[in-house]
């Protein structure tokens, strides 16, 4: 039995995913990894798409197992027109899903954000979204329909102390999954977004990241966590199978008058 629902044919076959294409984007491990994974297992081929070469081939092989069929890994810098353009015009299928998951978090209070943290982070969690977005776009409208699935996250809706640059590009994410989903939507393309909340460690936000989030706040890394855990109701971190899960729903068919909307995945935390 697999983490994401398992190879039960008839939860495959209720997904109707068998035989759909997606590209996942910053699918070389965390988040990424998780989507791609329990997109193969519901039989979804998906391209592995990432800059980390070497990490993004290891997931994409790890596919090559799962009910899915076509999988591969594909270089892509979201920042960069070119690649984004390389990749979408490189894809010999149409593809019918697109998870905008690729993301940077670079924890720093407001008095010590250097300008370049900032640039690099607008450019890869909302333009590079957004040229994701609109490649993906063309080919599924010209095909007649597709869904977009962008990764938001519960600080875009709360704030935090500590990464506000961060969370202020996830609340745009809100913005973009509505107003795409109003214009994509008499095109046939639905768009919506997940938003997880505190999370097992993954590498976006390993102990590296917590020492410089606790930093930022002026705490421990100890206190964050024991923050967290008094501010979720379910009383724990969330996995990474369990946003996977909701994307995958989200993706298939059977979310289909599901579009404008973002699905948060927080077990139910609301202050930052």
């Amino acid at each position: 039995m697999s983490l994401y629902w398992g190879r039960v044919s008839l939860m495959d076959s209720w997904l109707q995913l068998e035989g759909k294409n997606a590209v996942v984007t910053g699918a070389a491990s965390g988040i990424g990894r998780a989507v791609a994974l329990a997109l193969a297992e519901a039989g979804a081929g998906v391209v592995v798409a990432d800059r980390d070469a070497e990490a993004g081939a290891r997931v994409a092989a790890e596919l090559a197992g799962s009910a899915g069929a076509g999988h591969r890994f594909a270089v892509l810098d979201v920042t960069d027109p070119n690649s984004v353009r390389t990749l979408f015009d490189g894809v010999p299928i149409p593809i019918d899903i697109l998870v905008n998951n690729a993301g940077i978090n670079l924890p720093a209070s407001l008095g010590d954000v250097a300008p370049r943290d900032i640039a690099r982070t607008l450019a890869v969690n909302q333009t590079g979204m957004i040229l994701c977005a609109q490649a993906a776009a063309a080919g599924m409208a010209a095909a007649g329909g597709g869904v977009i699935v962008n990764m938001a996250s519960e600080s875009g809706l709360e704030g935090s102390t500590g990464q506000s640059v961060y969370a202020a590009s996830k609340a745009a994410v809100y913005s973009l999954t509505r107003s795409w989903a109003k214009e994509l939507g008499p095109r046939g393309v639905r768009v919506v977004g997940v938003a997880p909340g505190p999370l097992e460690p993954t590498g976006m936000t390993g102990a590296t990241y917590m020492a410089a989030l606790a930093k930022a706040r002026g705490t421990t890394a100890d206190a964050i966590d024991r923050g967290y855990a008094s501010a979720i109701p379910l009383g724990r971190p969330g996995t990474l199978a369990e946003v996977a899960n909701v994307v995958v729903f989200l993706a298939s068919p059977r979310a289909s008058y599901v579009t404008g909307t973002v699905v948060n995945v927080s077990g139910g935390k609301s202050r930052a």
